[in-house]
């Protein structure tokens, strides 16, 4: 029978099957840091068996067709899926996105991840990464889902998918170490709403500050350079859109920007990927007032995103220092 791996990352998935620790891994890559919620029967579709759902809207999307049909899974749904295997693992990594994954996850799978005897692995270093053979000799402990786990996952998730992030910031009055990782994705999605003083979020104002220090191209401020960006929220496409935010807003604070929009169609023109590659980035007064604590961005601009289930608005902007949350 299969032995069967869940992660968030492709490349994961991929190294944890070259490692000989899965006969399938299979990658569930929605972005759940970013953009709208999606409705309740958008996700309850995602995990059940494919009928009419949509590119990117089935948890088997990152599977080739040839393979699910070698190991019998074709269009199943999650739990059909779970039935066939001998062993379902979940290989969530660190990283914000990562563990709401697993907490949506768990939270579908609710009593049912007991009965499947689905175990959860203490993920704690970059499946990606890693040399195979290493990885195939790594140990990373392995537990049951028990009711604790479920219920923190169950609270947490519906904590996110709130009108407000006020459950969210609740959760950190918590013990939350059944989950060993999801009180720091709890922190660091709570530094990405607008800053008491900068109304930017964590990392549109490590762009800013990486700009200032000499960092003039735009890949030069995203966050695959992990030391230098020190923050891990966002991936590439999240942070060619944040970029973009700050450089083409009415006042922007960072000028240079020399092509848009930040598309997949941008990607495939070499021409004007290299024209993006080669903007010389620099701030502009008002992004040297917001580093210099002088002023905020939402004074001068519209701001209209998704936290969660939660739409920032100028006039609903909730902002996060290292202490408090305020409407």
């Amino acid at each position: 029978m299969t032995r069967l791996i869940l992660t968030a990352d492709s490349s994961s998935a991929g190294c944890a099957v070259t490692a000989g620790l899965a006969d399938l891994a299979i990658a569930i890559e929605s972005r759940l840091v970013w953009g709208p919620p999606r409705s309740d029967a958008e996700l309850a579709a995602f995990w059940a068996a494919r009928t009419m759902q949509g590119p990117d809207s089935h948890w088997l999307d990152s599977v080739p067709p040839q393979r699910r049909q070698k190991f019998g899974i074709k269009d199943l749904g999650l739990l059909e899926a779970c039935e066939r295997c001998e062993t379902v693992e979940l290989w969530m990594e660190t990283e914000p996105n990562a563990q709401l994954v697993l907490i949506w996850l768990l939270d579908y799978l609710g009593p049912r991840a007991k009965t499947l005897r689905i175990i959860l692995r203490h993920v704690d270093a970059s499946l990606g990464e890693a040399e195979p053979a290493r990885l195939a000799k790594s140990k990373f402990m392995g537990v049951a889902i028990t009711d604790d786990h479920l219920e923190i996952a169950s609270l947490a998730w519906q904590a996110f998918r709130a009108p407000t992030p006020h459950a969210w910031f609740d959760l950190l009055g918590r013990d939350l170490s059944i989950l060993p990782h999801l009180r720091r994705c709890v922190l660091e999605m709570l530094e990405e709403l607008p800053g008491r003083a900068t109304r930017l979020g964590a990392s549109e104002l490590r762009m800013l500050e990486l700009i200032s220090a000499g960092y003039v191209h735009p890949f030069d401020v995203f966050p695959h350079y992990r030391q230098r960006f020190q923050h891990r929220v966002f991936g590439y496409w999240e942070a060619g859109a944040l970029l973009e935010g700050l450089g083409l807003a009415p006042m922007p604070a960072v000028s240079g920007l020399a092509e848009w929009p930040f598309t997949l169609e941008m990607h495939n023109e070499r021409e004007r990927l290299e024209r993006y590659k080669e903007s010389r980035l620099s701030l502009t007064p008002l992004g040297n007032a917001i580093l210099a604590g002088a002023e905020d961005f939402s004074r001068h601009n519209p701001i209209d995103r998704w936290w969660g289930g939660t739409r920032l608005t100028n006039d609903r902007l909730w902002r996060w220092d290292p202490v408090l949350l305020v409407p």
